[in-house]
């Protein structure tokens, strides 16, 4: 009986030993200080496993009779055949991989009219001819994250690629698309292997955990899908987002354009996407970009209206459950970065694992790789890394590199505290910019032309065509961090004006060394919206209007040696309608003022200057 026990055992122990072996022998992911490790049974390209396939949404928008179909790519490693492995995805969608429409003259808004004039000609509507029968689906995710375990899967957006539907540029159905993607991959979506078929293709291989990222408009359909609560999708890294087509294309009631595209407009950016099937696209095109864009998109007083509102996905938050990694510039003026500052601070205030990143560049830019590395590890691969324990916020500093973030508890800085300073008279050429409040400086007047630049307006030492405000010298550095706020009182010789305004660094200087060195930040309003976003009207020769609006979120060192500057001027060339010059603003300079949220406060401002 002991000598049969004994044979059983030496057995199982046998065969438990062989089991282990088998184990070892698999490929799995490898993970070394809370982050996944290049796995060399994952690096070979040549053994990934490609295919595409349909995934059926829950919305028709191209007008026939059947429910729209998105065209999904997949990249994963051969192990999740040979060896039955499941892993997570990392996903990324976008309406770009198909090719986009050129850039013909005529493409965009003309922008040299009257405010609240519409203009006589119409613009051109480029056609997209689509890149090959397979879009060209990005590498670089791919090469990046299947080699650390994981699947990658690429979307197109509806009515672009492969993908059946309709673009509507913030519309239900791009938040609904990647949805039904992430439904699949869980099981509880249907997909095919052609666009038009009915034989089934399921995700066998997903352990049904998703991550999303991507950059600008792909990083903003990551925040799209998450609004809907979808479940799987676990933890999103939007890059340079547009969260809000209104804050995108208006500003405070004004027709503004995003930096680098004067005169581009929701509309255009349809006609520069709508590369789906040629045979939808008279349909599309009736139906989305001539009715409910040319009714909603309102180019001539710039309101807020419920079009609009329907397109910010602040409003659709409340169902969010993914962690959320922002990532922006506070140099780009073309996605600005108050879009990833308010979805940031509702996340934060919702309880969801929150974390943002901020560079001192342009448009783009990802967190270094060990941030997007921890996050997915932990929150995909459930690894207890402690990256939910962070800093909240990594902010890249003047002249580091982009990868040596400097550490903070949050953004904005906690130490920092609004500081209000005051106009003093002088502006057209540079009055005093002061703590202390100076009574009866009366009013200084600009008037408005649209040939001149920003920055001369910044370099000018005298001119009838902006006021400059300045503060002194500083004579040890000083850190702002958050969203400065203006309070202007303001009449108009014309029933409507632009209003622009920058915060500079002073001297404005032509060789700057760093994006930082001459622009900290600006803003734009339109005095007719100073009631209300959705309601203008009409301005009153002589009335004043008190308007309060944010600059753009900064944070960042004026160095010692410098000054700061208030520069309050009309239309702005780079981003406003150009109306006829002459407009005569007057600022009250009594009533008006700007708060800087300064690391420190009054007593850190006070030792800057005095």
């Amino acid at each position: 009986m002991i000598k049969k026990y004994l044979q059983a055992s030496v057995l199982a122990l046998l065969l438990s030993a062989s089991a282990l072996s088998v184990a070892q022998d698999k490929t799995v992911p490898v993970f070394e200080n809370g982050e996944a490790q290049i796995v060399e049974g994952f690096s070979n390209y040549k053994d990934w496993i490609r295919h595409d396939l349909w995934v059926e949404t829950s919305f028709n928008t191209d007008g026939d009779d059947t429910l729209d179909r998105v065209h999904v790519s997949v990249t994963r490693p051969s192990q999740t055949d040979t060896e039955d492995l499941k892993l997570p995805v990392i996903y990324v969608t976008s309406p770009y991989f198909a090719g986009v429409a050129p850039d013909v003259p005529g493409i965009m808004w003309d922008v040299e009219h009257e405010l609240g004039a519409r203009p006589t000609q119409e613009r051109a509507h480029p056609e997209v001819t689509r890149l090959g029968k397979r879009p060209i689906i990005s590498n670089s995710h791919i090469m990046k994250w299947v080699p650390r375990g994981y699947i990658v899967v690429h979307s197109s957006s509806p009515g672009t690629g492969l993908s059946q539907g309709s673009p509507t540029v913030g519309g239900p159905n791009e938040a609904l698309a990647p949805k039904a993607v992430i439904q699949w991959l869980n099981g509880d979506a249907k997909g095919y292997t052609t666009p038009d078929g009915d034989q089934e293709v399921t995700a066998f291989w997903s352990t049904g955990k998703v991550g999303m990222t991507g950059t600008s408009y792909n990083g903003t359909l990551p925040l799209a899908a998450a609004t809907t609560g979808v479940k799987g999708l676990e933890a999103i890294i939007p890059i340079a987002p547009n969260t809000s087509s209104y804050h995108y294309y208006r500003s405070n009631g004004l027709v503004r354009s995003p930096g680098g595209y004067l005169g581009e407009d929701i509309d255009v950016l349809y006609d520069f996407i709508h590369s789906g099937d040629d045979a939808k696209r008279p349909y599309n095109n009736k139906t989305v970009r001539d009715t409910e864009m040319a009714a909603g998109m309102d180019r001539e007083t710039g309101d807020l209206n419920d079009f609009w509102n329907d397109r910010d996905y602040l409003n659709q938050m409340d169902g969010m459950k993914a962690a959320l990694l922002m990532s922006h510039g506070f140099n780009d003026w073309n996605v600005m970065p108050e879009h990833s500052n308010r979805i940031y601070q509702k996340a934060k205030a919702m309880g969801l694992p929150t974390q943002i990143y901020y560079h001192q560049n342009g448009h783009g830019g990802p967190p270094p790789m060990t941030m997007m590395n921890r996050w997915f590890t932990h929150y995909l691969h459930g690894i207890d890394n402690g990256v939910e324990n962070d800093p909240q916020a990594r902010i890249v500093r003047e002249n580091d590199r982009p990868d040596q973030p400097t550490a903070y508890a949050a953004y904005p800085n906690p130490d920092a505290k609004n500081v209000t300073l005051y106009l003093n008279k002088g502006g057209n050429q540079v009055g005093a910019l002061t703590t202390t409040s100076s009574k009866r400086q009366k009013t200084e007047m600009l008037v408005d032309d649209f040939t001149i630049s920003g920055k001369a307006h910044a370099q000018a030492t005298n001119s009838t065509h902006r006021l400059l405000y300045s503060t002194a010298t500083l004579k040890q550095d000083l850190h702002i961090s958050g969203e400065s706020t203006i309070t202007i009182s303001v009449s108009s010789s014309k029933p409507a004006a632009n209003l622009s305004v920058m915060l500079v660094s002073l001297p404005y200087t032509d060789d700057a060394k760093v994006i930082t060195d001459n622009i900290i930040t600006r803003g734009w309003a339109d005095p007719q919206n100073h009631k209300s976003l959705r309601e203008s009207a009409p301005l009153k020769k002589g009335e004043f209007y008190d308007l309060t609006f944010n600059l753009q979120p900064d944070d960042q060192i004026i160095k010692a040696g410098q000054q700061i500057g208030l520069v309050i001027f009309s239309s702005d060339k780079e981003f406003t309608i150009h109306p006829k010059p002459g407009t005569e603003l007057t600022v009250d300079l009594d009533k008006t003022s700007i708060s800087l949220p300064i690391v420190g406060g009054l007593d850190a401002l006070k030792k800057a200057i005095e």
